[in-house]
């Protein structure tokens, strides 16, 4: 593991980074400002933290208790390999007076073992099982930075945002779902200064990618068999495995399986026609036909009817980067973000379902403030005329060529007098791509549409 991921160099003299960070620290509280030399982890941490109203001076909250923490222990998918967990750091967590903690994709704990000492000074900040210690809540920390940017991740002692975790020192990696890519949670190891070391850090990742390869002989092989896999984002024609066979759709049935992987539930004839069609001549003979050769093509059993459905799990990448998304992981959603969702079909269940999703994403990067995210998104087909995204990166990484071109976009879509401002109509030829070039619906069409 390298630079900035781990906490304490070899060589270091802990007493020493323990004061430079405190007053780095204070610094931070005081004037928003991060000093060298705070990793750039723990920098964006600090200003996430921040932005979310994290108080130095707070605490954990505990919102899972007795009941109600042991029914959702007992159903949540790392469960499974708590006993793995034991076998890998029990001994190593009691023999050092540390702790072993994991948490689940929002940062709860929902296990906290170790030395008995050790667990008892712990308790007097929260850290027990049932608590809150995502970053929203505690600002920065082991297992909840490692959750929010799905990295395995030290913190060191005055790297922590909250002053009365400052004595402590741990590292965490995130578990995902073999099967799907999705954040399961974390696993953390938390102690003393002992720790700042690469090996607890690679110590926690090993013991992370074991978690995962148990998990994954430990899923039934027909469920892996039945499920469902769907590739849509950035692409016109959607990519389909199942049963392992893998399928590239055309448009239509691109759009038809989308839609259906949001709705497990399953969509009526009447539902399906007004979120894929604005023609209302469309008659439902048109849509029948196209779901029997759908239904030919996925093979026997696959989409059912009445309401029309897909019968197995399906896990889409659209799913993946709203699920990333609302656990705040910025930086774990635009890795899989590929761009627009079928960006040609102006189906317009479809098209609603793009903006929602390209909007929330670049909503989140322009608050995150991480240069090299919104570069990226920058630098894509579908930022290189964001203004937005490009005065965020101007902010934080003013360049001499990054200021050029934030000045040649902000000429381009300065308003000349007379004429509508060019951001209307940059949004009208944008809405007339995502339409596909069709002319604008009629208000009857568009209210069947919402209906």
């Amino acid at each position: 593991m390298t630079e900035p991921w781990v906490a304490l160099e070899a060589g270091a003299d802990p007493v020493e980074r323990v004061r430079t960070l405190r007053r780095a620290h204070e610094v931070f509280t005081q004037a928003g400002t991060v000093p060298r030399p705070v990793r750039s982890v723990v920098a964006d941490s600090w200003r996430r933290s921040a932005r979310a109203g994290v108080a130095p001076d707070g605490t954990a909250r505990v919102e899972l208790t007795d009941g109600d923490l042991g029914s959702y222990r007992a159903e949540h998918p790392l469960a499974r390999v708590m006993p793995l967990f034991r076998e890998l750091m029990g001994t190593f967590a009691s023999d050092g007076e540390h702790l072993l903690a994991v948490c689940d994709a929002q940062g709860r704990l929902l296990w906290v073992e170790g030395h008995p000492a050790t667990r008892r000074q712990a308790g007097r900040m929260n850290f027990v099982p049932g608590a809150r210690w995502s970053e929203s809540s505690v600002g920065t920390n082991a297992p909840g930075t490692a959750v929010a940017v799905d990295r395995p991740v030290q913190v060191f002692a005055a790297e922590h945002f909250i002053r009365r975790v400052q004595p402590w020192t741990c590292a965490a990696a995130p578990v995902h779902d073999p099967r799907t890519g999705r954040v399961l949670g974390a696993v953390d190891i938390t102690g003393g200064d002992g720790l700042a070391h690469p090996h607890s850090l690679g110590f926690v990742q090993a013991v992370a990618r074991a978690a995962e390869s148990q998990l994954a002989l430990l899923a039934p092989a027909e469920a892996a068999a039945e499920t469902v896999e769907l590739t849509a984002l950035g692409r016109d024609e959607a990519q389909l495995v199942a049963g392992g066979r893998k399928v590239r759709l055309s448009r239509r049935h691109s759009e038809i399986l989308v839609l259906l992987a949001r709705h497990p539930e399953g969509l009526s004839g009447d539902e399906l026609l007004c979120a894929l069609y604005e023609d209302e001549s469309v008659t439902p003979v048109t849509l029948r036909a196209e779901l029997t050769r759908l239904r030919r093509l996925l093979g026997p059993g696959l989409l059912g009817s009445r309401p029309y459905r897909l019968t197995a799990p399906v896990e889409s990448d659209v799913a993946v980067v709203e699920r990333r998304l609302g656990t705040g992981a910025v930086t774990a959603a635009a890795a899989v973000y590929a761009g627009p969702l079928l960006p040609g079909s102006g189906a317009p269940a479809v098209v609603r379902l793009r903006r929602r999703l390209a909007d929330g994403l670049r909503t989140a990067l322009i608050a995150r403030r991480d240069p090299d995210l919104l570069a990226d998104w920058a630098c894509a087909p579908w930022g290189e005329d964001d203004l937005d995204v490009w005065r965020a990166l101007a902010a934080v990484r003013p360049t001499a060529a990054v200021r050029a071109r934030l000045e040649e976009l902000e000429r381009e879509q300065a308003a000349p007098p007379g004429r509508p401002h060019p951001a209307v109509l940059a949004a009208r030829r944008r809405s007339a791509a995502e339409q596909g070039g069709r002319p604008a619906a009629s208000a009857t069409s568009l209210q069947r549409s919402r209906s």
